[in-house]
């Protein structure tokens, strides 16, 4: 196990606030707290984030979120009937913007985000997706240390 470089909070707890406001308009929407940690885990699966998996894993079953969802929400597309098409178009959206780099979002996956959600939505769901991608970017290159558990 990896030795955390550096604590952010315990540097500067100010860095962190603006973050904490995101997370406050994120979960303030109407997205659910299910569909947010499916798309919250699934970012943090792509980026390999240690941290944000184990936090988001325990709030997704917290939000009833059934362990066989979680088993395989890697491979979500090889599991459409475990998924609704609004999660679907989430998930699809949630890959795209993770991994911007490798081809930005398609017409094809906006299409269908724009199917399952309205504008508020969309853009609740773009914050949310923006917000996780900087946890993780913050918490794999400071190596940020698991909680211990009770």
């Amino acid at each position: 196990m990896s030795t955390q470089r550096l604590n952010i909070n315990e540097i500067d707890p100010k860095a962190y606030q603006p973050m904490y406001a995101m997370e406050k308009y994120i979960h303030s929407g109407t997205l659910g707290e299910d569909l947010l940690a499916l798309v919250k885990i699934r970012a943090s699966q792509l980026n390999s984030c240690a941290f944000c998996l184990d936090m988001h894993g325990r709030e997704a079953r917290a939000a009833g979120v059934d362990n066989r969802r979680l088993d395989v929400l890697a491979g979500w597309h090889e599991a459409p009937g475990l998924y609704s098409d609004r999660e679907q178009a989430a998930l699809a959206l949630t890959e795209a913007v993770t991994l911007i780099s490798k081809g930005g979002v398609s017409d094809a996956i906006w299409a269908g985000v724009k199917a399952a959600f309205t504008d508020t939505e969309v853009t609740e769901l773009l914050m949310a997706i923006s917000a996780i991608n900087v946890w993780n970017r913050l918490a794999v290159s400071t190596h940020q240390a698991l909680p211990e558990l009770p």
